[in-house]
């Protein structure tokens, strides 16, 4: 996958809710009600991740999760990364 520039990604995050773009990454960070809800959302975006063979780098602390997104083959941002913070969004919009 091809590296997206700057002004690409800025263009495409006008219509990414909720998600930032810095040190060569889209970011973003969810609360849940709980640990129990957090999970849920985390398996549910693991089947997408998979599904895409694409994975986050992602922490959670009790209800919170936080993900970054990048594509390491292309030292940057891609299509790929929007996909999933698409499907992400989605996921997670169920979940609340």
């Amino acid at each position: 996958m091809k590296k997206l520039t700057d002004f690409e990604i800025n263009k495409k995050l006008e219509n990414l809710t909720d998600w930032d773009y810095y040190d060569d990454a889209l970011h973003t960070d969810f609360e849940f009600d709980n640990f129990k809800d957090c999970m849920s959302a985390m398996n549910r975006i693991a089947f997408e991740c998979e599904a895409l063979n694409h994975h986050p780098e992602w922490t959670n602390n009790y209800n919170t999760l936080d993900i970054s997104l990048t594509t390491h083959d292309a030292e940057g941002v891609t299509e790929l990364d929007f996909k999933l913070a698409e499907a992400i969004n989605i996921i997670v919009e169920v979940e609340e």
